[in-house]
């Protein structure tokens, strides 16, 4: 299997999958949260497709929509049957993917850095 087709078979579900659970998914825990594919990784034999997502809310707001993907899996990986033609439709996994909240986290800290040193400059001006 060539990396260039499995690439581009990740490419078609992130693309699918996103359109799903924007538009076709109907879920009380992943209609309610804000959700985004983030990326999706595809084993050498695309057997199995392992879909990162990126959860807005708080912890229990992550952990229910997990599950509400968890549960909708068999319907995505149908729906993406359909339009991604393979000899097998790969099974579908979701995790959550927390490096958009870490970069944030990270941010914060660089801004809060650059705050007390500004503001320990100014107090050695002032004194």
């Amino acid at each position: 299997m060539s990396v260039q087709r499995s690439t581009r078979v990740a490419e078609a579900i992130k693309e699918e999958v996103g359109g799903i659970l924007l538009h076709r998914l109907k879920d009380a825990r992943v209609e309610s949260a804000k959700v985004s594919v983030t990326d999706v990784e595809v084993s050498r034999d695309l057997r199995h497709a392992t879909i990162f997502v990126s959860v807005f809310g708080d912890d229990t707001a992550r952990e229910e929509t997990l599950k509400g993907l968890r549960s909708a899996a068999g319907y995505i990986r149908s729906e993406v049957g359909k339009v991604v033609k393979l000899r097998a439709t790969p099974e579908i996994h979701f995790k959550l993917d927390t490096s958009i909240e870490h970069g944030a986290n990270i941010m914060a800290l660089l801004d809060r850095i650059k705050e007390d040193r500004e503001s320990r400059e100014r107090a050695g001006d002032e004194g």
